[in-house]
C-alpha cells in the first residue's frame, strides 16, 4: 500500500458560521474566519468570550452544533484528512511529563508510535530543540526549567510532527515579561525557518501586537473584528478600543 500522499507546508484554516451552545448558553454564535497559509494569526478578546472553546473545536475535542471548519477547503471531519495534513498544539500549560526527561517528552510520539528508531529520534529531538534555542537539555527533567523553557521545549515537541499548522493556547500566561518577549520572538522564528501556519490564541496584547501578521477580536462568541494589527488599533469599535485599553490604575484616594 502507498503511504498517504502528504501535502506542502503552510496550509490554510477556514472556520465556517460555527455555533456552539451549552445548555442555555450559546458560546459560539457563527464565527467566520480564514487564516491564510504561512501566516501569524492572532484570536484575541477577554475571558469568557469563546476563545478557548473555539480551539477545543480545531483540534476535535467539540463538535459544532452548526457550521463546519475546513483545512485547505476541506472539511475537518472528511475521511483522511489528517494523513494529509500535520496540526500541532502547544498547550497553555506546556503539558511536560514531570516523570520523563525532557528529550523523552519530546520524542514521546514518535516512539511510542514506533515511527523512527531510537537514533533517528534522537536526532530529531536534538535538531527540534536547537531550533527553539534549548540545545543540549535532553537529559534534563522537566522541574529543571523555568517556565520560559517549558514553553519553548513544548514548542520544540510540536515541530518533532513537522507540522503545517500550529496552535497555540496562551503561550505566554504565566511568564515574566522577559520570558514572554522570547516566546514571541519564537513564534517569529518560526514563519521563517519552517514555513508554518500559526494561530496564536491570546489575551496578551503585547504579544498579539508584536507577532501578528492578521488578527481577530472575538466578544461574547463572535468576532467583531478583522485585520491586522495596524487596523485593529485604529478600529473606533467601543469593545475593542475598551479592551486595548484596558489598565490596572490604582486608587489611591483611600490611602495617606
Amino acid at each position: 500500500m502507498n503511504a498517504p500522499q502528504l501535502t506542502p507546508h503552510a496550509v490554510g484554516l477556514q472556520v465556517r458560521g460555527l455555533r456552539k451552545r451549552f445548555g442555555a448558553h450559546e458560546v459560539l454564535r457563527g464565527v467566520e474566519l480564514e487564516i491564510n497559509p504561512g501566516e501569524v494569526f492572532v484570536l484575541m478578546g477577554p475571558s469568557g468570550s469563546g476563545k478557548s472553546v473555539l480551539l477545543r473545536h480545531l483540534i476535535g475535542l467539540e463538535k459544532p452544533d452548526d457550521g463546519e471548519i475546513r483545512i485547505n477547503g476541506e472539511p475537518l471531519d472528511s475521511d483522511g484528512i489528517m494523513s494529509r495534513y500535520r496540526m500541532a498544539m502547544v498547550f497553555q500549560s506546556g503539558a511536560l511529563l514531570n516523570s520523563l526527561t525532557v528529550g523523552e517528552n519530546i520524542g514521546l510520539y514518535l516512539s511510542e508510535h514506533r515511527l523512527k528508531p531510537p537514533a533517528e529520534i534522537a536526532r530529531i529531538v536534538a535538531e527540534k530543540l536547537e531550533v527553539v534555542g534549548l540545545k543540549g537539555i535532553e537529559r534534563k527533567m522537566p522541574n529543571e526549567l523555568s517556565g520560559g523553557m517549558k514553553k519553548r521545549a513544548a514548542i520544540a515537541r510540536a515541530l518533532v510532527i513537522d507540522p503545517q499548522l500550529i496552535l497555540y493556547d496562551e503561550p505566554t500566561s504565566e511568564l515574566d515579561p522577559l520570558s514572554a518577549v522570547v516566546i514571541g520572538e519564537e513564534i517569529l522564528k518560526l514563519k521563517e525557518r519552517v514555513h508554518v501556519t500559526s494561530l496564536v490564541v491570546s489575551h496578551d496584547r503585547d504579544l498579539a501586537f508584536g507577532v501578528a501578521d492578521r488578527m481577530a477580536v472575538i466578544n461574547e462568541g463572535r468576532i467583531v473584528a478583522i485585520g491586522t494589527p495596524e487596523e485593529i488599533k485604529a478600529r473606533p469599535d467601543p469593545i475593542i478600543q475598551r479592551f486595548l485599553q484596558a489598565d490596572f490604575k490604582p486608587n489611591h484616594r483611600n490611602h495617606p
